[in-house]
């Protein structure tokens, strides 16, 4: 390299002075250099020097192992080196190997692939993908399942904590529905829950899971497993599992896993949105305008793999899952319901006859009890049973109620009661109506029970007519209607004591 720089200043500088010592003066170096440079009709090659490296004296042998008959991989190579003396690791025996392997193929590199593009309707591609996420308030592993509309590129997604063969059962038939048809062909990979033997070498057929095949029975579609090794094969749905760790997962935390399912498939849905880079069409578009017709219908039902599991309901209406506790519906006191966790984190609770309860989330501590009131609205009572907060709901409710229970309290051991009884009639009376109604109890010394439902009972019948506060619910009332003489309040005391 510096007699590459040397040759060039020597000719550039020997143009201008056109005299070998005073170019060797300026730079710097001796006329016989200057000499023997002038003297080259072309400029220097440059030639990296070339040091003897460990696996120089077994480079036949690899070669050897590597073509037929023997066929070796890499690792089984450096098995044999080490056997042999060779001292090195195995990065430069791969390195060789992708060397020899370009000779032996005709120097056409091995990531050289032929698109394939298949019609509407054909083919759809699933995998998965594992990150590290921030949900319920620390890291866990997620898994995140995503399928491709081969056609279409239209995309779905949802997230487990779990990735057995539940968990992708599971995930199959969800990302259908969500992309609102089921293709003729499934492109996977070789899990064990998919595929059980899939040797590229032999002849034989791949040997499916027999529940993976049932699976695809009562989808009506047919699976398709890519060469082990080959994830290229299945590159459309590859690719996307880059784009969504880059633009949803890094720097995003999450309070619940249904949660994240929710965003993540708004996500995707916007991401269909966009126009794609190969097909240069945007998926939803695209999937609406050709795919969506060309798809086969849904069945009504899901395959499961493993039963689901029962439990009976006890009479304060939990249902004990994993340690937990978890209130249903109290109609379901002392019957049988049905179970199963999906994704490792949504329960599902089913009747006998298979009709969906109610769908939550697990409790991720132990030993925890979760309650819904709504499941006991049937059986709770209309107001409060407890003393103090009878008084704390009548006072707070009523502007009245403060006067009344205290002059209730003088005329009865138990005024709680009654304003209990009072509290219970605010099912078929408005809130200002039954206040208006307790002042007027106050004023007329008549606050029991009783007596409050006699007055009622004269609102009712008309012949007591309440303020102009309750204008707005009775209506306009006729000044002159409002205003009464004394007699009438002697008279409907009568009544009362009578």
């Amino acid at each position: 390299m510096k007699k590459l720089k040397d040759w060039a200043a020597v000719q550039q500088v020997y143009k201008q002075t056109n005299s070998k010592r005073a170019t060797a003066k300026i730079l710097g170096i001796s006329r016989n250099t200057v000499r023997k440079l002038l003297e080259l009709d072309h400029e220097p090659e440059y030639k990296r020097a070339r040091y003897p490296t460990k696996i120089d004296a077994f480079k036949e042998q690899i070669i050897e192992w590597r073509c037929e008959p023997y066929l070796f991989n890499g690792t089984r190579i450096f098995r044999e080196l080490k056997k042999r003396g060779y001292e090195g690791s195995i990065g430069p025996v791969y390195n060789f190997l992708r060397k020899v392997d370009e000779d032996c193929d005709g120097m056409i590199s091995s990531k050289a692939t032929t698109r394939v593009e298949t019609p509407p309707g054909d083919q759809a591609q699933f995998d998965w993908s594992e990150y590290q996420m921030h949900v319920a308030g620390c890291f866990r592993t997620v898994y995140c399942f995503a399928m491709i509309l081969a056609a279409s590129r239209k995309k779905a997604v949802c997230f487990s904590l779990r990735e057995d063969a539940d968990a992708i059962y599971e995930a199959i038939q969800e990302l259908f529905e969500d992309l609102g048809g089921v293709t003729i062909e499934l492109l996977i990979d070789n899990p064990k829950a998919l595929v059980l033997e899939n040797n590229p070498k032999s002849e034989d057929e791949i040997k499916y899971n027999p529940h993976a095949l049932l699976l695809a029975k009562h989808l009506g579609t047919e699976l398709n497993a890519c060469p082990c090794y080959w994830p290229r094969k299945k590159g459309k749905i590859e690719n996307p599992f880059v784009y969504i760790e880059e633009q949803f997962v890094k720097g995003n935390s999450f309070a619940t896993m249904e949660e994240l399912n929710r965003r993540g498939k708004d996500f995707i849905n916007a991401w269909c949105d966009e126009k794609h880079g190969t097909t240069k069409r945007i998926p939803n578009e695209h999937y609406l305008l050709e795919e969506k017709v060309t798809l086969l219908p849904i069945p009504k039902k899901r395959y499961r793999k493993s039963p689901l599991q029962s439990r009976k309901v006890s009479t304060d209406s939990f249902v004990s899952i994993n340690s937990n506790k978890y209130s249903v519906p109290v109609k379901y006191v002392d019957k049988k319901v049905f179970f199963r966790i999906v994704y490792g984190f949504r329960i599902e609770i089913y009747t006998k006859g298979g009709e969906l309860i109610l769908k939550k989330e697990v409790s991720y501590d132990k030993r925890q009890i979760i309650k819904e009131d709504v499941h006991y609205e049937a059986i709770a009572p209309r107001t409060a049973t407890s003393i103090p907060q009878i008084r704390r709901d009548f006072t707070r409710i009523f502007s009245n109620g403060e006067s009344y229970l205290q002059a209730c309290g003088k005329k009865s051991d138990q005024p709680t009661h009654h304003a209990r009884r009072i509290l219970e009639l605010r099912d078929m009376y408005d809130d200002e109506i039954l206040d208006e109604l307790i002042r007027i109890s106050i004023d007329l010394d008549c606050m029991d029970i009783k007596s409050f439902k006699t007055i009622l009972k004269s609102y009712n019948s008309g012949e007591l007519k309440i303020g102009d506060c309750t204008n707005d619910i009775l209506g306009d009332v006729d000044e002159a209607a409002l205003t009464r003489d004394c007699d009438y309040y002697e008279k409907a005391v009568a009544e009362v004591k009578r």
